[in-house]
């Protein structure tokens, strides 16, 4: 039986002053199905890394098992998806029957086998990698965010494919696809990883009950600390009274000075022995209550620049359809947009909702059909579903953005970045943390719009939480694109279908 034994695992990247594991102990069974969760940055790429061997550790890990790493490098994006499957799985024509078998099983059309790699959808590309990487039955796979820009029925499909597999660890922040496709849950949080038998539901009530207990105990500490911080400022203040009453009989009889002060000297040396004495109990007292402070897992509030715009109705569009490649993408859209609603784009994949978006900010070489009507003193902040161009610092970023920057910090702090990532060029960050900055950048600008096109791609469970609590609260004009449903079914005051042609 194939296992990864993992014992007083401990690492940390150079630049780092904590570690991001230590001493961690683990034993995984290679038929478990097991999903790694956490906040963004907490190491859980980090983690497949290590497995992998990509990367020098202290401790031990061992196993027998072969592991292959999703997403697979793409090397030749040009190249046929047929030739790009097989340049990945190492089969030749006389084999490639047994791909061709995952792909059937994931919905894909065997036409696409002769289409170029880079013009398959996101959604596509995914599950052709998905069957690329399940083609080898003798290897351990490690699944990396398989659910970023896959539509709901995507995701549907890709959960029923990994329900009839087995051995596998799944990264993933869609609570819904991690309940229907795993069996255990490795959690990574700010001091511990542990091991749950169960889906995320499992782990998130045990979770719960963890933390309530954790912050009850923190509070009880936090009360014995601050009483003992008191008991240590009255016996700093006493020993000070001591030694103003010292010196205040030393003056009172001149001729006898001498004796007052061998006397009062020697008993104010034994009060300031007593108090020393006393203040290094209490300190060690301190100190000791202070370590067993667990670092519990809190939720910030977040707040949002948002500045409401005067007109009622904000944005309108009659019969709209939009166009990529001189090709009709949508049926015709027609929408009322007033003031402090939030309306859903939802649809499949493909079906022109983010070239909608693009063509509300103002590209108007991508309507094809139909009239957009909107006030040009209108601010938009626009949150893209590609990854922003990230590099430098974040005060250079903060500067090109516009947006002050501790406002910037602040606001990563809040979403769950450590401040000692402060420090770090941006393009050395995890992809949810450079997520989270382009996130904060938009939380940060001054708008009267929101334009966000897949915002909790790449988000942990916390963060995702957070935007709904915000969005909900603070009620922003907004036009959103997510294939999570139950978050869209919170925060959207109205949903518009897009249908595509």
């Amino acid at each position: 039986m194939g296992t990864i034994k993992i014992k007083n695992l401990t690492f940390k990247y150079n630049n780092m002053e904590k570690n991001i594991f230590n001493a961690c102990n683990l034993n995984i069974d290679e038929h478990w199905k097991l999903g790694l969760i956490g906040r963004n940055g907490r190491g859980k790429t980090t983690f497949l890394r290590l497995l992998l061997g990509d990367l020098r550790y202290q401790g031990a890990i061992q196993t027998n098992l072969k592991f292959d790493y999703f997403p697979q490098t793409v090397v030749t994006p040009q190249y046929s998806v047929k030739e790009v499957l097989q340049q990945i799985t190492q089969l030749d024509d006389s084999e490639f029957w047994r791909l061709e078998l995952e792909l059937e099983k994931l919905r894909l059309p065997t036409v696409i086998l002769t289409m170029a790699f880079k013009n398959l959808s996101p959604g596509q590309r995914t599950k052709s990698l998905l069957a690329a990487a399940f083609v080898d039955q003798t290897a351990f796979q490690l699944i990396d965010e398989p659910t970023n820009h896959l539509d709901s029925w995507g995701r549907q499909v890709v959960s029923q494919y990994l329900k009839i597999k087995q051995g596998f660890i799944l990264t993933s922040h869609d609570q819904g696809f991690i309940d229907q496709s795993v069996d255990h849950i490795l959690a990574i949080d700010r001091n511990k990883i542990q091991l749950f038998h169960g889906n995320y539901t499992t782990w998130q009530q045990e979770f719960a009950k963890q933390n309530q207990t954790e912050k009850l105990e923190k509070q009880q500490l936090n009360h014995q600390i601050k009483h003992l911080q008191q008991n240590a400022t009255k016996i700093r203040q006493w020993s000070e009274r001591a030694e103003k009453e010292k010196r205040k009989n030393f003056h009172q009889r001149e001729e006898h000075a001498d004796i007052n002060r061998g006397f009062l000297g020697h008993r104010a040396a034994k009060v300031m022995k007593r108090s020393n004495s006393n203040l290094k109990k209490v300190a060690t007292k301190i100190e000791e209550k202070q370590s067993l402070l667990k670092n519990t897992e809190e939720i910030e509030s977040l707040g949002l620049n948002y500045q409401a715009p005067y007109q009622q109705h904000v944005l309108q569009l009659e019969k709209v359809q939009v166009k990529r490649a001189g090709r009709i993408l949508n049926q015709p859209i027609t929408l009322d947009l007033q003031k402090n609603h939030q309306i859903a784009l939802v649809g499949l994949n493909g079906s022109g909702k983010t070239t909608l978006l693009k063509a509300i900010l103002g590209c108007k070489k991508l309507i094809a059909r139909g009239t957009i009507v909107k006030k040009n003193s209108l601010r938009f902040s626009y949150l893209p579903q590609q990854f922003e161009n990230l590099t430098g610092s974040l005060a250079d970023y903060a500067r090109k953005a516009g947006i002050d920057y501790p406002d910037l910090l602040n606001t990563l702090h809040k979403l769950g970045v450590e401040r000692a990532t402060f420090n770090n060029r941006l393009e050395n960050l995890s992809r949810g943390q450079n997520r989270k900055v382009s996130l904060a950048r938009s939380l940060c600008e001054a708008a009267n719009f929101y334009l966000w096109d897949e915002p909790l791609n790449y988000l942990d469970a916390f963060t995702r939480q957070q935007l709904q609590t915000l969005i909900l609260t603070s009620q922003p004009t907004m036009i959103l694109i997510d294939h999570d449903q139950a978050f869209i079914d919170q925060v959207a005051s109205q949903k518009i279908v897009v249908n595509g042609l």
